[in-house]
């Protein structure tokens, strides 16, 4: 068989970079975000990529690089997609690593806003430094912006009692206790645009008086399976199956 017969191609997407704001048709990116595009990423001047003002997507052709500055000369605005799905995640505080580790990933699964939860389990020295953290956090939602190619970034917010989380818009508690599995909890009438909220407990769960005052709230109390997670894992599992649940639905709307 001829090696002509069958051909491969390969359509590299171009690498989606953040900017703080878009000026007269220019944007640009300084200090240690800079030195990354330039020393590790390689850019130069001439290359086209796509950068975002956290509101519209461009494409851009750099015109200078620099340790210290990368400038871009916007080309043209390129269509992004809305969301599906617009999800808020309840995160009670765990350990740094692990808290990093769910940004990353729940940032990837399209999360639209983030928001540490100081529950009864939650370490204490976890959350006198929560608030120390947020920059670093916002940074690490930001790469993973980058990475997942999103047009915008997720909210990253302080923390917050739980019982402050019980007062808002109510939505699906995780629970390793008996409760609901999540997807026979999920609305049958779903569309695109929705908002769904799903609240994480510590390591080591809820206490009883938290999963009494979460039921009293109206909140609903969901399983992910007889197994018991780590709590990253439990939150990254449930956006990622409330994505499949909105996702199906939608593509063959």
């Amino acid at each position: 068989m001829s090696p002509d017969f069958f051909t491969t191609v390969v359509f590299m997407a171009r690498r989606r970079f953040f900017v703080d704001a878009i000026e007269r048709g220019h944007a640009q990116i300084t200090d240690q975000d800079a030195h990354h595009l330039t020393r590790v990423l390689r850019v130069e001047p001439g290359q086209k990529f796509e950068i975002s003002d956290n509101s519209q997507v461009y494409l851009a052709e750099v015109e200078t690089a620099r340790k210290d500055l990368v400038r871009f000369r916007i080309l043209e605005k390129i269509d992004a997609a809305d969301p599906v799905l617009h999800t808020a995640l309840f995160a009670s505080l765990i350990k740094f690593e692990r808290f990093e580790w769910l940004i990353e990933k729940a940032t990837e699964l399209g999360v639209s806003a983030i928001t540490p939860v100081r529950a009864e389990r939650s370490e204490k020295g976890l959350e006198a430094a929560a608030l120390k953290r947020l920059a670093r956090w916002k940074r690490i939602a930001r790469e993973a912006s980058e990475q997942s190619r999103r047009a915008r970034l997720p909210d990253i917010e302080a923390p917050v009692d739980l019982a402050d989380v019980l007062q808002g818009d109510k939505g699906y508690a995780l629970d390793e206790g008996e409760a609901q599995p999540i997807l026979s909890a999920l609305p049958e009438a779903r569309q695109a645009g929705d908002r769904v909220a799903l609240l994480a407990g510590p390591e080591g769960g809820w206490t009883e008086r938290e999963r009494a005052a979460i039921a009293a709230s109206g909140w609903n109390a969901v399983s992910l399976g007889p197994e018991i997670l780590r709590a990253e894992t439990a939150a990254i599992a449930a956006l990622a199956i409330v994505n499949a649940a909105w996702g199906i639905l939608v593509s063959h709307d």
